[in-house]
């Protein structure tokens, strides 16, 4: 090794020069710095405790009417995951338009969250329409579980208390369909425990607006097109119904 090499390498700062580069450095000491309070998310994430307070974390359901297209369902579930939202279910499938499809899903977040997940939702190019449906909304979910069968008819009463059905029974196993609410299955599951789950699959929550009300505005903006191109009118979806409503007939008191 050449004397300039010798030259640079006793040149390297020692220990005790690093030591005093780190005393010299500002700020306090690490036991005095502030260290983050709140609890984090299921991802890890820290919740800002404030935030949490004032806005406390609910249970709700967004409906995305979305392009049927591939790719879309990759789409959406990478946006989750980067912005860490906390999501319980993801569901998608058709919908009366063959050019379209329905994702479910169900998220427990802060009234903040939500709006985000609903704004992030509506930025992506695939999705048509977004929106959170009201607590009334008709919520169901569907859960396969295959269960040992020691004590049939202890199973069968199971199956029988939440109105399930039972899809196959071979020597010493029973696969049964139960579908509900999604506390209802869960209730379910728990009540199969008894007996042995040796395989359990669920759908997450499927779900749509209650009675005459729409799931999402694009769905009810196309029944209004294809509606006024067969009348010929420009009538709502309300007004026809009540034009064409059949006139009370006439009674005695009339």
């Amino acid at each position: 090794m050449s004397d300039d090499a010798d030259a640079g390498w006793d040149d390297r700062p020692t220990q005790a020069d690093r030591g005093a580069q780190r005393e010299g450095l500002a700020g306090p000491e690490p036991t005095d710095r502030p260290r983050p309070s709140g609890r984090r998310s299921k991802q890890g994430v820290r919740i800002d405790p404030e935030a949490e307070a004032s806005h406390p974390a609910r249970r709700t359901t967004i409906s995305a009417l979305v392009k049927h297209e591939p790719g879309v369902l990759a789409e959406v579930a990478g946006l989750v995951s980067r912005r860490q939202f906390d999501i319980d279910s993801l569901t998608v499938g058709p919908t009366t338009n063959p050019e379209t499809a329905r994702m479910t899903l169900t998220i427990e977040e802060p009234e903040p969250g939500v709006r985000q997940v609903e704004k992030q939702l509506e930025k992506l190019v695939p999705v048509i329409s977004v929106r959170e449906l009201g607590r009334d909304a008709v919520r169901r979910e569907l859960a396969v579980l295959k269960v040992h069968d020691d004590r049939p008819a202890a199973v069968e009463s199971v199956v029988e208390m939440f109105d399930g059905e039972v899809l196959d029974a071979q020597p010493g196993t029973v696969t049964v369909e139960v579908t509900g609410s999604s506390s209802e299955v869960d209730r379910a599951v728990e009540a199969f425990q008894r007996f042995g789950v040796r395989e359990l699959t669920r759908t997450g929550t499927g779900a749509l607006a209650r009675g005459t009300e729409w799931t999402t505005d694009a769905e009810a903006d196309r029944y209004e097109r294809q509606a006024s191109s067969t009348t010929g009118t420009t009538n709502s979806a309300t007004d026809r119904r009540t034009t064409t409503t059949a006139p009370e007939t006439p009674t005695d008191d009339d």
